[in-house]
């Protein structure tokens, strides 16, 4: 049985040894470089074995390698650079849950409201752009100190990076199947052409996108749906339509070049028709200079964005 000290007795105190503060998980600096190239040396190498040996059940690799290939990449390198106070969960609940709820969401938008239309390409950009900035406020909805023209960009582009990356494995596997079984050289092309063009796509969409919404979050975490956000909306919308609609207005613009007879019910269904031999050389022109001019158009758009925030220090 203990007793206790008489009253008066001084006590010692018990120092209580203090705990380190909690470390969590930092990404090395330069990780986005060794993702490209070591991703792309892994994507290489099992393309050609799944050329070699016609093993298809290496095809679920080669799409998912090619398809986050070139989003995850560029989702590193702004981590790295501009957005590492964000937080590791914060980025990759962005990718990967804002990623899927946006193509999730754009599908059955895009199922249930859009018809083949002349004004499709248009209601395409309008839903998918809708969609990622929803699903951006919902992964957002409870980091509430989380708002600023910076934080906007990165976590945009993240967004969007995911959602091109899902999107393109889905692209990827429609290009494998056809009618006569597995057409890998389809598959590839189709990998390349998507990697190269990636991050004028999705993520450089939803970083302005972004921007705009969250720069103009206010201090108790509500979002609001103010003139510059919905002009930037319909901005990119507007951006993403015309790279949709690229090969459409290629065709038209050639046809009108050449004097040939345009037959618009094909437009009107959907179909988009294929250019004729002497309208090849104007669709190849008019298509690359079309998605060249969105894509610079989107860069000028993000570079006058940043300018306003030249040291990038507005806390997140």
């Amino acid at each position: 049985m203990t007793q206790s000290p008489p009253p008066g007795t001084p006590t010692a105190r018990v120092q209580v040894p203090r705990q380190p503060p909690p470390r969590y998980p930092r990404i090395r600096a330069g990780l986005w470089k060794r993702s490209l190239w070591g991703g792309l040396l892994l994507w290489t190498l099992t393309a050609i074995v799944t050329y070699a040996t016609n093993n298809t059940t290496l095809l679920p690799t080669v799409i998912l390698l090619g398809s986050f290939l070139t989003p995850v990449t560029f989702v590193l390198w702004a981590y790295e650079q501009h957005g590492r106070d964000l937080g590791v969960n914060v980025i990759l609940g962005c990718f990967l849950t804002g990623g899927t709820l946006g193509v999730l969401g754009a599908s059955m938008m895009e199922y249930y409201l859009l018809h083949p239309s002349l004004w499709m390409f248009a209601g395409v950009g309008l839903i998918e752009e809708a969609a990622k900035l929803a699903a951006l406020m919902f992964v957002l909805r409870r980091h509430t100190r989380l708002r600023g023209l910076r934080t906007g960009l990165v976590l945009g582009a993240t967004v969007g990076f995911g959602f091109a990356a899902l999107e393109s494995s889905g692209y990827a596997f429609n290009a494998a199947v056809s009618m006569e079984g597995i057409d890998l050289h389809a598959l590839l092309e189709t990998e390349i052409l998507r990697g190269i063009l990636a991050p004028f796509g999705h993520g450089l969409w939803t970083a302005i996108a972004g921007a705009a919404l969250l720069s103009l979050r206010r201090r108790n975490g509500r979002f609001s749906c103010t003139a510059p956000v919905i002009t930037t909306y319909l901005g990119v919308s507007l951006l993403h339509a015309l790279w949709n609609s690229a090969h459409g207005i290629a065709i038209w613009v050639s046809a009108l070049m050449t004097g040939a007879q345009l037959d618009h019910s094909f437009f009107t269904q959907g179909q988009i028709p294929a250019p004729t031999p002497e309208q090849r050389q104007f669709f190849v022109f008019f298509s690359t200079g079309e998605l060249i001019a969105v894509c610079l158009l989107g860069l000028l758009w993000v570079r006058s964005l940043t300018r306003r925030v030249p040291s990038w220090t507005d806390t997140p």
